[in-house]
């Protein structure tokens, strides 16, 4: 009566063996795993630093393009003799002077 209790006791042991075995791996490894994906994280590779680059560019240049329209448009209305106008393509054309240096040249 006594060996089947004994016998059972046994095989949980041995059966629950494979999974506190898991369990250490996990606790071992997880700050290994934290730290390198804190790491990961917090650095930016190259191509994503190009990526981003590139969309800011694309943002200049396309203010740049809408700005150029607007101040063609207001130029238009200033040499018809609307002063409001003139006025508003000296601020359009210093907005659009501030952008020129971060938007690279093609050559």
């Amino acid at each position: 009566m006594r060996t089947l209790p004994i016998l059972a006791l046994g095989l949980a042991s041995l059966a629950l063996q494979g999974c506190l075995a898991k369990a250490a791996v996990g606790a071992v490894t997880l700050p290994v795993k934290a730290a390198s994906r804190g790491i990961d994280l917090a650095t930016t590779s190259q191509s994503e630093a190009d990526e981003k680059r590139g969309r800011e560019i694309r943002k200049r240049e396309e203010r740049l393009g809408q700005l150029g329209r607007d101040y063609d448009r207001a130029m238009r209305r200033c040499q018809q003799g609307d002063a409001r106008a003139c006025d508003s393509a000296r601020v359009i054309r210093a907005e659009m002077d501030a952008l020129m240096p971060g938007v690279p040249v093609e050559r």
